[in-house]
């Protein structure tokens, strides 16, 4: 079990893992990277979820678990909207494609707009943790997305 200094540490890690995954995400698509880019983006996402678990005292290793947890406490539940269930659910399934289906190609518009998602779902879901005052993750999210 971890302690709860731990913990927010744990959390404030793996929000910073999910605001440079987008940077590296940009760095990918410019390069033509387009499946590792799409396996960034499902990242960010995932990174984003395991903090929000951590706040929750939620802890699991399996993806689907996680996502499973999300849209049962927060799509279901109405805290977030149910279109960011749909979008972890689709950059999952996409990563997977990605990574494992032969011959899979992305366009860079497809990956431009999963991109856009992945900002978008970081944006929202940051603003919904207790540990950071509203207006610092707005300022530092701001700050790192002017960059």
């Amino acid at each position: 079990m971890i302690n709860q200094q731990d913990r927010d540490a744990l959390i404030k890690f793996r929000i910073n893992q999910a605001i440079e995954t987008v940077d590296l995400a940009k760095f990918l698509i410019n390069s033509n990277k387009l499946p590792v880019a799409v396996n960034r983006i499902y990242y960010g996402m995932y990174y984003t979820l395991t903090a929000l678990a951590l706040q929750h005292q939620f802890e699991t290793s399996k993806h689907q678990q996680l996502i499973g947890w999300f849209n049962k406490n927060f799509v279901a539940t109405n805290i977030v909207e149910v279109k960011f269930g749909q979008m972890v659910r689709n950059a999952f399934q996409n990563r997977r494609k990605g990574d494992y289906d032969a011959f899979i190609t992305f366009s860079p518009e497809e990956v431009e707009l999963m991109l856009s998602d992945l900002i978008q779902f970081i944006d929202d879901i940051i603003s919904l943790f207790k540990m950071f005052p509203k207006r610092t993750i707005q300022k530092v999210w701001k700050e790192k997305m002017l960059a």
